[in-house]
């Protein structure tokens, strides 16, 4: 169902879900920034996020006999926005900032699945929507120039990290739209799919360093990466794009960075310069347009 045709009501509840997803990300680009620069690494968030949220959303994979294609669809989502999605969020957490990191992947995400799903539809979006994602990408170039003032210096392996990210996540929300899984199953499979591969690994190589850390740090985490963000957050945001549509959903995420930035000033000491601060304001006045509700005469000004 195309998202300028959902009712009210709908409408209403894709939001709520994306609203749930967009306060869970928030907190977790600034959980993960902590993170990745005190005792733990990289590799750690990956294995506690997928490893408990395998176990956690199990039951839903084996209490129902899902097809091949499914397992397969899954393992096609697993890539994209499973364990090399957070392994590159993460590195570009640990090389920039929670308050840039949370900008560029959920800012340009949205315009990436716009333009994907445009070529792919071959429907040309409103006109206010294709505004909207050039405030968006002007508010982030704005954030990136914005970092030397701060004291940091542009990385651009981090930079470019956040990028490919941005594109995976892009790709998976414009599937997932066409997609027959529903949103639980989808995040299951990303979460098995992902431990299946990634565990292996962590554990065969000893990349882990959670003996390092406290058992508080270590229950937080696995509350945080394998329930909130592999668990809700997944499920919230496919049922997002469910709703609403890869567009609209994708765009709301671009709220992600007004909220990190905020929570990063009292838990990271990271303050945003002014010129970051007027670019995350412009990013979220380009979400506000972005996920209007289109009115029923640009839906057939659409339809022409």
């Amino acid at each position: 169902m195309s998202s300028s045709l959902v009712s009210p009501g709908r409408w209403t509840h894709g939001l709520a879900f994306a609203a749930i997803a967009v306060l869970i990300f928030s907190g977790w680009f600034v959980v993960t920034r902590f993170t990745v620069t005190h005792q733990l690494r990289i590799w750690d968030v990956a294995a506690l996020r997928f490893g408990a949220g395998a176990v956690l959303l199990a039951p839903v994979l084996f209490k129902q006999r899902l097809a091949a294609a499914a397992w397969l669809e899954g393992l096609l989502y697993a890539v994209l926005w499973g364990a090399p999605f957070v392994l590159l969020v993460a590195m570009g957490l640990k090389l920039t900032t929670a308050a840039q990191a949370s900008s560029i992947v959920p800012a340009l995400m949205p315009v990436m699945a716009g333009l994907m799903s445009w070529h792919a539809t071959k429907r040309r979006p409103a006109g206010s929507t294709i505004w909207s994602y050039l405030v968006i990408l002007i508010g982030l170039v704005a954030l990136v120039i914005s970092r030397p003032m701060t004291g940091g210096a542009i990385d651009p392996l981090g930079y470019g990290a956040l990028m490919l990210a941005a594109m995976t996540w892009a790709v998976y929300s414009v599937r997932f739209r066409a997609s027959r899984l529903s949103a639980l199953q989808s995040a299951a499979l990303i979460c098995f799919w992902s431990a299946v591969i990634f565990v292996p690994v962590y554990v065969g190589w000893d990349l882990s360093r959670l003996s390092q850390a406290s058992s508080q740090e270590i229950v937080f985490q696995l509350v945080y990466q394998g329930v909130l963000m592999s668990g809700v957050a997944l499920f919230a945001y496919n049922r997002a794009v469910a709703v609403l549509g890869a567009g609209a959903a994708a765009a709301m995420m671009a709220l992600v960075p007004v909220l990190a930035t905020l929570l990063a000033i009292p838990v990271l000491g990271e303050v945003p310069s002014l010129l970051g601060a007027a670019a995350i304001i412009v990013i979220a006045l380009g979400v506000v347009v972005a996920t209007r509700r289109p009115s029923p005469v640009a839906i057939l000004e659409t339809a022409k």
